[in-house]
């Protein structure tokens, strides 16, 4: 029993770390406040969320996908890179098995896609090949966005701003401004996994000829840099509510700024990847708890209203 029972459990962990789930809270987060905006406004369609749900998470299943193969075939991974990745040279994954699941989870995706463009409109097809094409685009292609300093800007933007105008648009047919606004600082932090990704493995995106943002800036700015852009994220929330935009009970999103503070100084004088792990990890829950307490505010805010 024990001997059949431990390869089935590195399989599952195997594949598990390949989704790299603590990332996937980035695709949930935003869909869930889009459609919250959407219920608070009168409209929900729970067929409609669960779809795109569902069909976010596996594009950014499949982004990661994307990347774990091809940093391999670019050479950036090996048995001892630090972080979650590294399914093909640590846990001999083949390269096409990781490549043909990604292009499986966006086939899947697709046809999620059908079903919403036709319970909402056609025009979802239009933005939702644009979000996959640049999903791909991300680490696979020619000039990978994420190798460049538009990294942080693509994935807050597209996970950020386009999800949760999405996720809003399925359930009403519009996207007014408060929902852009609303949906600014959780583009801010899931940009901003990026920037503490990118920290972390400095040296070695130097050694292969990346240029991201955190390498123009250096790192000592890019410390800076996070910091700030956590400050602005929490600072609008606070705008927000006094210009009666979104609930005070958001204001319970505050309760997870000593995760980001711990987040900035986990960075501060440590030099090797893997002792800045624990401030990759802090930046992750930053966004995750910060995204789920702002959801919470929201929901609590249209109970009592």
């Amino acid at each position: 029993m024990t001997t059949h029972s431990q390869p089935v459990a590195s399989s599952f962990k195997t594949f598990w770390n390949l989704l790299r789930p603590h990332t996937l809270t980035a695709s949930f987060i935003p869909v869930s406040i889009g459609s919250i905006l959407a219920l608070i406004d009168g409209n929900f369609h729970l067929g409609l969320f669960l779809a795109m749900l569902i069909a976010s998470l596996l594009i950014q299943a499949a982004t990661n996908m994307f990347n774990e193969y091809y940093d391999y075939k670019r050479g950036l991974d090996n048995e001892n890179s630090i972080g979650i990745g590294g399914a093909i040279v640590r846990d001999g994954v083949a390269p096409k098995t990781i490549l043909n699941l990604a292009l499986l989870f966006f086939g899947i995706a697709t046809l999620l896609g059908i079903y919403i463009c036709y319970e909402s409109s056609w025009w979802i097809a239009l933005i939702g090949t644009i979000c996959m094409f640049a999903a791909y685009l991300y680490t696979g292609g020619p000039v990978p966005i994420a190798y460049t300093p538009f990294g942080e800007l693509v994935a807050g933007f597209f996970m950020g701003e386009v999800i949760i105008g999405i996720s809003y648009y399925i359930h009403t047919g519009t996207v007014p401004a408060h929902v852009l606004l609303i949906a600014i600082p959780s583009s801010i932090t899931i940009g901003l996994l990026l920037t503490a990704n990118n920290i972390r493995d400095l040296d070695n995106d130097k050694e292969n000829g990346r240029k991201t943002l955190v390498i123009l800036l250096g790192k000592s700015n890019s410390i800076v840099f996070l910091g700030s852009m956590f400050t602005i994220a929490y600072a609008l929330i606070v705008i927000y509510v006094i210009l009666g935009i979104i609930s005070p009970f958001t204001l319970i999103s505050l309760i997870s700024i000593p995760l980001a503070f711990k987040a900035v100084k986990g960075f501060i004088g440590k030099t090797e990847p893997i002792q800045m792990m624990p401030a990759f990890v802090y930046t992750a829950k930053t966004n995750t708890i910060m995204g789920f307490l702002i959801i919470i505010g929201l929901l609590i805010g249209h109970i009592f209203s």
